[in-house]
């Protein structure tokens, strides 16, 4: 890391307290954790995020009447989890790792799913395991699960460990796009935020429709991959969203 600092200036030192009054805190212990590795991932790994939208439309029409009939209430975050894990299955080279050194590069056989958790002590990344082999209801329900014990109790190690790709919802609160950090040493990371009604011509073009469209912003590890493969993994999850098959 520090031959990539290399020929920078020193960071400014600055008394502040010249200027009015201040308060210092110290940051937490997880939060410096994860902002010591975001930090490296920011320097060390050539970002780019490709940025389109999903119609939802048809999908939370069924999301809607699943909720509806009682058992376990799907938010939006189990049904993207289960469509990053098809397009993993569908370009191997985003289910890979990639070490600088030796330059090669790991590609998993296996579909771990990481969702990343805002809580009061900071951002973790529980992973949803098989990803691939589980049914919605059970993604929901293992999610449900590991944000409460992320927001409460904590997560081991090995909890956040093993991930293949990693998922940061914004929608909950707000916004229409930004740049994820990848979460090395995986390759790739999808962001959401909120889901917006947009006015657009019916298949005729005579009239005007509504359609709920999901905003997905793609940061990916330009080493590995290049510019049209992201865009066809995006198109790939915007494909597999708008039929609305993810719900049975």
């Amino acid at each position: 890391m520090s031959d990539l600092l290399e020929g920078l200036a020193a960071w400014p030192q600055q008394d502040f307290a010249e200027f009015g009054s201040v308060e210092v805190r110290k940051l937490g212990k997880i939060q410096r954790l994860v902002g010591s590795f975001l930090g490296r991932n920011w320097v060390a790994i050539p970002h780019v995020t490709h940025q389109d939208e999903a119609d939802v439309t048809a999908l939370e029409a069924r999301r809607s009447a699943h909720n509806k009939a009682g058992g376990d209430k799907l938010t939006i975050v189990p049904l993207l989890v289960k469509a990053l894990a098809d397009a993993l299955a569908a370009f191997p080279q985003f289910n890979a790792s990639y070490d600088a050194k030796t330059g090669e590069l790991t590609l998993k056989k296996y579909v771990h799913v990481g969702v990343a958790v805002d809580t009061p002590n900071g951002l973790l990344v529980p992973v949803i395991r098989d990803s691939d082999r589980k049914s919605l209801d059970e993604i929901a329900r293992e999610i449900e699960s590991v944000a409460a014990k992320a927001r409460t109790k904590g997560l081991s190690v090995a909890e956040m460990s093993g991930g293949c790709i990693t998922l940061t919802s914004l929608g909950h609160i707000g916004g229409t796009a930004f740049t994820p950090i990848i979460n090395a040493p995986e390759v790739a990371i999808l962001g959401v935020t909120r889901a917006r009604t947009v006015a657009q011509p019916d298949a005729s073009g005579a009239r005007v429709v509504w359609r709920q469209m999901l905003p997905l912003s793609l940061s990916y590890d330009h080493r590995i991959i290049n510019g049209a493969d992201a865009a066809r993994f995006v198109r790939f999850l915007i494909d597999r969203l708008a039929d609305g098959g993810l719900i049975g």
